[in-house]
C-alpha cells in the first residue's frame, strides 16, 4: 500500500482558533458528555487543512483524552456489549485501512449525516430505548461500521450510539461502555495510521502543545454531565446527532 503524504499545516489565526475549538469540544465529548459530537473536529479542521492532516493531528490527542476518560468510566463498562462490538470494530478498522483513499470522503460524510439525522428523529419522535433492542448481529454490524467511520474520520460515535441507546442502559453504563469502546478503537488505529505515514513529528508536536486544551475539555465534560439526569442526557445526545448530521451533509455537498 502506498504511503499517503498529506500537505503541511498552515498556522494562521483561523486555523489555530478552529484547532483549539475542535480539541475543546472533542475533550467534552470524550469525557462522555454528548456522545459522538466530537466527530465535528475533522470537518472543522478540514475547513483550513486537508482531511488527511486533520485525522492525523487528532489521533494523538484522542488517545491522550481517552486516558482521562478511562479513569473516570472504566468500572461502569458493560463487558458483554464490548465483546459483541469490539471484534467487529477491529474488522472495520482493517477495512478502513485497506480501502483508505478509495472512497470519497464527501460521500462518507453525507451517508453518516443521513444516518445520524434519521436516528435522531426516530429517537425523539418515537420512544424506543429498551423496547426494541437490536439482535446481536445488528450490534456487531454497528460495531463494524463504527470501526470503519472512526478510522476514516474519527466518527465512530453515531453508529455506536445507534446500538447502545436501545439497550436499557443507565447513563453510567452507557458512558462507560462508549468510552472504553472508543478508546480501544483509537489504540487499534495507531498502527495503521503509522503504516500510512499519517503519524509524524509535526502533528505529534502540535498535539503535545494542545494537551492543556484537551485536558480542559475533558474536565468540562465531566462537570457538565454530572449535572443532568439520564433522560435529559439521552435527549441531548439525540438533538446533537441531528445537528451533527446536518453539518456532515453540508460539508459533504459543498
Amino acid at each position: 500500500m502506498d504511503i499517503i503524504a498529506g500537505p503541511r499545516m498552515v498556522y494562521d489565526w483561523q486555523f489555530i482558533a478552529l484547532l483549539i475549538f475542535a480539541v475543546l469540544i472533542t475533550g467534552i465529548s470524550k469525557s462522555g458528555f454528548a456522545g459522538g459530537v466530537g466527530v465535528v473536529a475533522v470537518p472543522l479542521l478540514s475547513l483550513k487543512t486537508s482531511p488527511t492532516v486533520a485525522v492525523a493531528l487528532m489521533l494523538p490527542l484522542l488517545i491522550f483524552m481517552d486516558a482521562f476518560s478511562l479513569k473516570a468510566w472504566w468500572r461502569h463498562r458493560v463487558d458483554q456489549l464490548l465483546r459483541l462490538l469490539f471484534p467487529a470494530a477491529v474488522l472495520g478498522v482493517v477495512v478502513g485501512y485497506l480501502t483508505y483513499g478509495v472512497f470519497s470522503e464527501d460521500i462518507l460524510k453525507i451517508l453518516l449525516g443521513v444516518f445520524s439525522i434519521l436516528f435522531g428523529l426516530w429517537g425523539l419522535l418515537k420512544p424506543f430505548r429498551g423496547k426494541h433492542a437490536m439482535p446481536g448481529w445488528a450490534g456487531a454490524a454497528c460495531g463494524g461500521l463504527a470501526g470503519f467511520t472512526s478510522f476514516i474520520a474519527h466518527a465512530g460515535g453515531p453508529p455506536l450510539n445507534f446500538f447502545l441507546l436501545q439497550r436499557s442502559l443507565s447513563k453510567e453504563a452507557f458512558l462507560g461502555t462508549a468510552v472504553v469502546f472508543l478508546a480501544g478503537i483509537n489504540l487499534v488505529k495507531l498502527g495503521p495510521y503509522a503504516m500510512l505515514g499519517l503519524i509524524n513529528v509535526e502533528n505529534l508536536t502540535v498535539a503535545l502543545l494542545l494537551i492543556p486544551v484537551a485536558w480542559l475539555g475533558v474536565r468540562l465534560g465531566l462537570v457538565i454531565q454530572k449535572r443532568i439526569n439520564g433522560e435529559t442526557f439521552f435527549t441531548i445526545i439525540l438533538i446533537l446527532l441531528l445537528i451533527l448530521g446536518i453539518r456532515l451533509i453540508v460539508d459533504g455537498v459543498t
